[in-house]
Formats: structure tokens, C-alpha cells, sequence
């Protein structure tokens, strides 16, 4: 079913950009292997500070936890975000902290937290840069105020949801009072007991960490700082077009990952295409935008995830010199 909503959504693409595919496919060719360069190591600076938020909260829970432990983490789980289409890298997170001294109610307790405070960050962010350029962003979007607002609503309804999940008593209250109803006759008593053990166990783990106000803040700053990167891809791909200056397409960019969060497509696949060439088109041509989009794509999805592949593979052969020596 993700494979074929992913389809449909690319051929909504295909179909709306249909006559400018030729123009979109000569400023590929045209595209130099130093900006190539440049956007791999801006994913890779990117990716080394989300290395270093996983090590941060992972460390509440396992002092010896080490950096070189959230650097694996990070691409053993991108590798996953795309072999699953975005479903499975969660579980991937869980397991291999489980393995690095991370409990599994302590780490999905702390993988929930830790993309909340992702969500958090994208839109504090957005709202910045959206403030720092308010002419030149409602000069030109000022159409999309109502999905900006749909943007801003669904990322912090996830957020909340996240949150309560994880640390709220009531709320899961709430889902027990629900399953409680579908369990009049007692067949699930034991998979309910199950649940409720491991959803004390999760609470505990998420208010010990939500209660670290400093780290918890600190870590809101690392992912300011690491979308920085994520963000000012696009600029180094228009190279210094004359229409847009680097505060101008940061915050077009934010803009943009906020209203594909209105799509839901499995991974953002599809949507954040969309939405990037549809916002940048009016600014810098179709062409220029709809190659940027891919290659943003690929620096801030592929990238990862072959990098990922390198450690999966590392990983198999650990574990299979492992077992030969048991």
C-alpha cells in the first residue's frame, strides 16, 4: 500500500511537471561535481549532529554510551528509513540501543522524544526564518498562509501526541479505558497486563529525561543547528542566484517541509518534491527548481541510506565472525 501511494504521488508529479521535464533534466547534466560534493557534505554535517542529539540522550540512560555508537546509529537507521519507506527505522533505533546499553522501554521512550523534539525544532525554525524575511515571504507566499497554518497545526498535534504518549499517566489511562471496552470477555488480559507494564516502564524512562530542562534545551539547539545544513542545501544548489539570497531560500525551505507534513506520504517521498518545486519555481524557473529538488533529495535521503548500507553490511560480517567463534 506505501509502495503504491508513493506511486501515485510521483505520477501527480509527473503529470504537473510534464512539459518542463526537459528543462529539469538539462540543469541536472549541468550540475557540477563540486556542488554534488558540497551537498553530500552538508548531509554529512547534518547527519553527524543527529549522531551527536542520539549520543546526548542516549548517555542520560548509559553514561559510557559512546559518539561512535549514535554515528553507526544514525546510518544503520537511515538504511532502514528507506528499505521500510520510513516505518522501520524507529524499530532500528530501539534495537541497536538496546545492544549499546539502552533498554527497550528506555529507547523508545527517548526515539519518541528525540523526533518530537525534531517536529519542535522544524517549526521554531520555519516561524524564524518565515519572521527574518516577512516581506520578501508574503510578497510571495501569502496564498499559502492557510497551509502554512495546517503545517504548523499537524506538526505540533504529532508532537503533542508524541509526548503524551510517552509521559503522560492520563492519557494512557485513556487507551486502557478504550481497550478495556474491546476487552470485556478477558481474552487479551494478558497482552493488556503486557502493556501496561511496558507503558509504566516508558513513562518512567520519558520524565526522567523530560525532566533534564538544560539537556533538553540543548538539544532543541543542536537541531536548530543541524537543519542549518539540512536547509541551506538548496542555496548552494541555485549558486547564488541573483532572485534569492541564503536567508531567503533557508526560509523557503523550511516552508517547504512544513506544507509537504500536510501530505502524508510514506517517508515524504513525493510531497517534499512537490511542494520544493512548486514554492521555488515562481523564484528561480522550473528547471533550476525541479533539479534541486532531486538532488535535494538525494543528499538528504540516498546519501544516508548508502552510507547505511556500508554499516548494515559491517554489521553482518561482526555478526557472522561472531557466531563462527562461539
Amino acid at each position: 500500500m506505501k509502495w503504491l501511494f508513493v506511486i501515485l504521488i510521483i505520477g501527480a508529479i509527473v503529470y504537473t511537471f510534464r512539459d518542463t521535464a526537459g528543462p529539469i533534466l538539462e540543469q541536472l547534466k549541468e550540475t557540477t561535481p563540486s556542488v554534488l560534493a558540497g551537498i553530500c557534505v552538508m548531509s554529512g554535517i547534518y547527519c553527524l549532529v543527529e549522531a551527536l542529539i542520539t549520543t546526548v540522550l542516549a548517555k542520560q540512560y548509559n553514561p559510557d554510551f559512546r559518539y561512535q555508537w549514535g554515528i553507526e546509529n544514525m546510518f544503520f537507521c537511515s538504511f532502514y528509513r528507506v528499505a521500510t519507506l520510513g516505518s522501520g527505522s524507529g524499530v532500528a533505533a530501539i534495537i541497536y540501543l538496546n545492544e549499546h546499553g539502552v533498554d527497550y522501554s528506555k529507547g523508545f521512550g527517548m526515539y519518541m522524544l528525540q523526533y518530537a523534539f525534531h517536529k519542535i525544532s522544524i517549526a521554531i525554525y520555519s516561524a524564524i526564518f518565515f519572521f527574518l524575511s516577512w516581506n520578501y515571504m508574503c510578497g510571495h507566499f501569502g496564498g499559502y498562509t492557510w497551509l502554512l497554518l495546517a503545517g504548523y497545526a499537524i506538526t505540533m498535534v504529532i508532537t503533542l501526541a508524541l509526548i503524551l504518549f510517552c509521559c503522560s499517566t492520563k492519557f494512557h489511562q485513556l487507551i486502557f479505558a478504550m481497550l478495556d471496552f474491546f476487552n470485556k470477555k478477558g481474552k487479551y488480559d494478558a497482552l493488556e497486563h503486557q502493556l501496561r507494564e511496558q507503558c509504566a516502564d516508558l513513562e518512567t524512562a520519558s520524565k526522567y529525561l523530560l525532566h533534564k530542562k538544560k539537556m533538553v534545551v540543548g538539544v532543541i539547539g543542536l537541531n536548530l543547528l543541524k537543519l542549518c545544513f539540512w536547509y541551506g542545501m538548496p542555496y548552494l544548489l541555485f549558486a547564488g542566484d541573483k532572485n534569492i539570497n541564503l536567508v531567503e531560500t533557508m526560509a523557503i525551505t523550511a516552508l517547504s517541509v512544513m506544507l509537504a507534513a500536510v501530505i502524508p506520504a510514506p517517508a515524504g517521498i513525493g510531497s517534499t518534491e512537490f511542494v520544493f518545486t512548486g514554492l521555488f519555481a515562481g523564484i528561480v524557473g522550473t528547471g533550476i527548481a525541479g533539479s534541486a529538488s532531486l538532488l535535494y533529495r538525494f543528499a538528504t535521503f540516498v546519501f544516508p541510506f548508502l552510507i547505511g548500507v556500508a554499516v548494515v553490511i559491517t554489521r553482518k560480517i561482526r555478526e557472522r565472525r561472531a557466531m563462527e567463534n562461539l
